[in-house]
């Protein structure tokens, strides 16, 4: 199974839309979003995909956004933490914006990968056997080029993906 990993969107519209495009090239139909999408009228464009959102601290309209994600799609999640499996493959979500949180999931062991957003900069890493990724920022202060990522579970691959 591939997921699509994105996150810090920043209200980009034009960078959101290119991933949306790619992922439904590749048949990606589940989208994992680590916060930071900013505006309500964003979640519009995700429909048709299944959609893991964490939310993030950009993220004022916390409770609308939750509210049109669910409506969209009976599996879409809204929270500060995602805790779930993938074909039997289990995974956690968070913005990262709350200091150890993304530690804390690591540390738990429960889980075989782990994706974050907040810092705006890309990250694959193996810490305590727990693949840790970051697929770096669509929108907002640019640290590094825009980018996100395509992770395939059965292959165990990230693909970072230039916007």
């Amino acid at each position: 199974m591939k997921l699509g990993i994105l996150s810090d969107t920043h209200d980009n519209l034009v960078n959101l839309l290119a991933v949306l495009e790619i992922c439904r090239e590749r048949g990606i139909d589940t989208l994992i979003h680590c916060g930071d999408l900013a505006g309500l009228e964003m979640v519009s464009h995700f429909e048709g995909f299944r959609t893991i959102y964490t939310l993030g601290n950009m993220d004022f309209a916390s409770g609308a956004i939750k509210k049109r994600f669910e409506k969209m799609h009976p599996d879409n999640f809204v929270g500060l933490v995602f805790e779930g499996q993938f074909n039997g493959v289990p995974v956690a979500a968070t913005h990262s914006h709350v200091e150890g949180k993304v530690m804390d999931l690591v540390r738990s062991q429960r889980y075989q990968w782990v994706f974050h957003g907040h810092t705006h900069q890309k990250r694959d890493e193996v810490v305590h056997g727990v693949r840790i990724v970051n697929p770096g920022a669509l929108g907002g202060l640019s640290k590094e080029p825009r980018s996100f990522c395509i992770i395939d579970l059965a292959a165990e691959a990230v693909e970072f993906v230039k916007v």
